[in-house]
């Protein structure tokens, strides 16, 4: 078992940064890919970005791309989050997930994803 917990979300004006934090605790000697997604009121889950094992590699859904910036940790088994230039349609709950067995093609389907956190709530004030 995994266990994920989000932090740094809050209220911020568009245009500004924030940057939410993911620690994993229990089973870190696996490997996973981790990923960000988001929801927002009366929507779906959407995919954010992710990123390798390695930490190599990053993805990012294109509402995102050259804005957002995933980073990961490995001594202090934690993931990265950093948003800026902010708009109020970034207004969501982040959830980051670990996925053990998610390959580059298929790491934006949150159904393969094995571990989720609880989520922080990030709103963008126009």
């Amino acid at each position: 078992q995994v266990q994920l917990a989000e932090s740094g979300g809050g209220l911020v004006q568009a245009g500004g940064s924030l940057r939410l934090s993911c620690a994993a605790s229990g089973r870190t000697d696996r490997s996973y890919v981790m990923g960000w997604f988001r929801q927002a009121p009366g929507k779906e889950r959407q995919f954010v970005g992710a990123i390798s094992r390695s930490g190599g590699s990053t993805y990012y859904a294109d509402a995102v791309k050259g804005r957002f910036t995933i980073s990961r940790d490995g001594a202090k088994n934690t993931v990265y989050l950093q948003m800026n230039s902010l708009k109020p349609e970034d207004t969501a709950v982040y959830y980051c997930a670990a996925c053990l067995k998610c390959t580059t093609l298929v790491m934006s389907r949150g159904l393969l994803y094995d571990y989720w956190g609880q989520g922080t709530q990030v709103t963008v004030s126009s």
